[in-house]
């Protein structure tokens, strides 16, 4: 039982169950006695016992693990699901005689530096007549885990894994999501691989699918790989067997980029939030902007190219005799009224900065008419030095303009990346829906009908996958938002005249508020308008669609989205439960 400390009314420690309905109170055995109030513990109810401290009290992880709580992601499996995982180490199916063997391809995985559950493996080589072909390699999840079977209905319910900062709550059991699935450095597994010829134009000439028996050679971390492209002279990965494949992994992700451009997919430039732990207790938050390096585009490419040649597969078996029950992630293109509120903002950031219309007004395609689509805008723009602030703002209003993707039964665009269909293949022990995606792949290519069950099955699983994206998505909110508190409370809790100042941009604006991205760490914060007029002792309003005008006395700020800023916390409103953000220009105005 996994459980966080509390006192009892009789003052004594007690362990009160944080996944059990209804909730468990469990008196703590004398030795664990001094276990200090908050501490989230692994307990064996029936003596009462520590077995393990999971995270200590008032630590950052612990706070994570009430978010897990809340959210009802049980850590633990049922006793049957550990029973089918431990058959399954027993009768891995390594030696099933349909299974090409192609241990002798110099295969590896590339992934974040603490991953273990390693869905994908590769393997490039130079086609003998030109171009490339790409074995991406898929751990064979649907191998093991099948409709009707424990770890199926399991996996179901949860929908995928979910990440937080510092560890995660596996959709499988580790001891396949980390060990016997899992594509592991020199270990033999079994594969789902598609082959894709990429011709020298960067198109998919063909594809075939197909399952396989493979070795990975090396588990490399996307910094590694991308110092050995930045000095392979000196990179302990130049002269491997497995070096051809980087090097043409880096080709493959440049002729793919540039097919995407082709079709004005939308290339953000963005710095995100990446929010750790200081330690391996996980005492507090660290936040740092994290920058995608070129091996994790170059890389991601190859995995677009998988799913979508998966999913071209599996609209190729629309009318076949065999009927399959394919699943789809589409991605719809922003409604028309949205790009027209992009486009009216646009023009007040012109007018607001006095900005060259000629340079920064978007002269917006309307159908088959003249004009630029919205990549060949951001792309043209000035975006260094001066106009860095504008162009970020006019990207972040660009990026909210999106509508979200979904999982769905039907074949549709997926406008974030350009393609007409694309399916989820490349994570079968992270989601449900990879499971079901390769069992149906698997069925057309044998000609098989699949179970009677299928259409109804389908629906759980889409359901399933779009509830868990919904929660993994409010999970990285719940993180960040934590690790933000963690820092303006640090900041709030020095004197006033040595709260550090923050530099920033003005990313947006509401009729109440404005959307301030600090430079660094790229958090975002809001500034309550009325918060500043309370706290100035004057007014604060907005000034058409981009900017506010705060006001004291005869004195007066313009706030304008694109503006660089300088913001430090000036208090914290209990009552509402946010914080106070003053502007540097504002301060000045309440300046004696």
């Amino acid at each position: 039982m996994i459980a966080d400390v509390v006192e009892s009314q009789s003052g004594r420690r007690a362990a009160r169950s944080l996944f059990s309905r209804p909730v468990r109170h469990v008196a703590l055995a004398d030795p664990d006695q001094g276990t200090p109030v908050g501490t989230i513990v692994r307990v064996e109810p029936e003596r009462g016992a520590v077995v393990a401290v999971i995270a200590v009290a008032g630590s950052a992880r612990a706070e994570l693990w009430h978010v897990v709580a809340r959210f009802g992601l049980v850590p633990d499996y049922p006793p049957q699901v550990l029973a089918e995982a431990d058959a399954i180490g027993a009768t891995p199916g390594l030696d099933d005689p349909e299974l090409v063997d192609l241990t002798d391809r110099a295969f590896i995985t590339i992934d974040n530096d603490d991953s273990r559950d390693l869905d994908q493996a590769m393997h490039i080589e130079a086609a003998p007549e030109g171009g490339f072909d790409v074995y991406y390699a898929l751990a064979d999840a649907s191998y093991y885990v099948r409709p009707g079977s424990a770890l199926f209905a399991d996996a179901l319910s949860r929908g995928a894994s979910f990440y937080l900062p510092g560890f995660s709550i596996p959709m499988l059991p580790r001891a396949l999501s980390e060990g016997i699935v899992s594509l592991n450095e020199g270990a033999l597994r079994r594969s789902l691989v598609i082959l894709t010829r990429v011709a020298a134009d960067g198109q998919a000439a063909w594809t075939r699918i197909f399952r396989a028996r493979i070795r990975s050679r090396r588990k490399l971390a996307y910094d590694g790989v991308q110092a050995y492209y930045d000095a392979p002279a000196v990179s302990p990965l130049a002269g491997q067997a497995y070096t051809a494949t980087l090097d043409h992994l880096r080709s493959v992700g440049r002729l793919r980029a540039a097919l995407a451009d082709a079709h004005d997919v939308v290339r953000y430039n963005r710095v995100s939030l990446a929010v750790g732990l200081t330690d391996a207790e996980g005492h507090a938050f660290t936040t740092v902007g994290d920058v995608r390096n070129d091996c994790e585009r170059y890389n991601e490419q190859v995995s677009l190219l998988c799913n979508i040649e998966g999913a071209r597969f599996l609209v190729a078996q629309e009318g076949a005799d065999v009927a399959s029950h394919p699943i789809f992630r589409v991605h719809p293109a922003p409604e028309p009224p949205r790009l027209v509120e992009l486009a009216a903002m646009i023009d007040g950031l012109v007018t607001a900065h006095g900005l060259d219309p000629g340079v920064w007004r978007w002269r917006r395609r309307a159908g088959a008419g003249a004009g630029e689509s919205l990549a060949e805008y951001l792309e043209r723009i000035p975006r260094d030095g001066a106009a860095r602030s504008l162009f970020l703002a006019i990207q972040r209003q660009a990026l909210i303009s999106n509508q979200r993707s979904s999982f769905q039964a039907e074949p549709g665009l997926h406008y974030g990346i350009g393609a007409p269909y694309y399916s989820r293949f490349s994570s079968p022990m992270r989601e449900v829906v990879g499971i079901f995606t390769h069992k149906e792949a698997l069925e057309a290519l044998a000609g098989q009908a699949g179970g009677p069950g299928d259409d109804a099955l389908r629906e759980r699983v889409i359901e399933a996958a779009n509830r868990a994206k919904e929660v993994q998505r409010q999970l990285t909110k719940e993180a960040n938002l934590l690790a933000i508190d963690g820092l303006l409370r640090a900041d709030l809790a020095r004197p006033e005249g040595e709260r550090p100042w923050r530099a920033g941009v003005v990313l947006g604006m509401k009729f109440d508020r404005l959307y301030v991205q600090l430079d660094a760490p790229p958090v975002e914060l809001k500034i309550y308008l009325e918060d500043v007029a309370a706290a100035l002792g004057g007014t604060a309003a907005p000034d058409g669609l981009v900017a506010a005008v705060v006001t004291r006395g005869p004195d007066r700020v313009r706030l304008r989205v694109g503006d660089a800023v300088e913001v430090r916390v000036g208090g914290y409103d209990e009552a509402r439960r946010r914080f106070l953000i003053v502007p540097a220009a504002v301060a000045a105005l309440a300046a004696p």
